[in-house]
């Protein structure tokens, strides 16, 4: 059962890592798109990994809760309210960008005004949290 902890915390660790470079990923790719169609094609593309590894950090979460009898500290429940933060921006982000004129030039630099404002958002949840557990 403590193989299972430590083997848990470890891989937690990792997918707490992937959620910030998923984050840094999309804020980058969002820099750099021009194009409408190209970038709602690239985030339709890209969503399910950014999915993937919020699912990862949350099932890692649970087994080490399990691990634990199912202690539920403050830690945790922070952590479970974080986690539900990043899933309701993300589908938020992504809710706004499917709306978006296709047609219209500027569509996109409307889109990116908001959509940087919830990558800030994300990372202080991530690093906040992070640098909680860590000290």
């Amino acid at each position: 059962m403590n193989e299972m902890y430590e083997m848990s915390i470890v891989i937690h660790n990792y997918s707490v890592y992937g959620i910030l470079a998923v984050i840094l990923f999309n804020f980058l790719m969002l820099v750099r798109a021009d194009n409408t169609r190209a970038y709602m094609r690239f985030v339709t593309l890209f969503m399910p990994i950014g999915m993937t590894v919020i699912g990862a950090v949350i099932f890692t979460g649970v087994v080490m809760m399990a691990a634990k009898h199912l202690d539920f500290s403050v830690e945790n429940i922070l952590m479970i309210l974080f986690a539900i933060v990043l899933i309701v921006l993300e589908n938020k982000r992504s809710k706004k960008l499917q709306r978006l004129n296709k047609e219209h030039p500027d569509a996109l630099e409307g889109h990116k005004q908001e959509a940087y404002k919830i990558f800030a958002i994300e990372i202080f949840v991530v690093l906040s949290i992070s640098v909680w557990m860590w000290f």
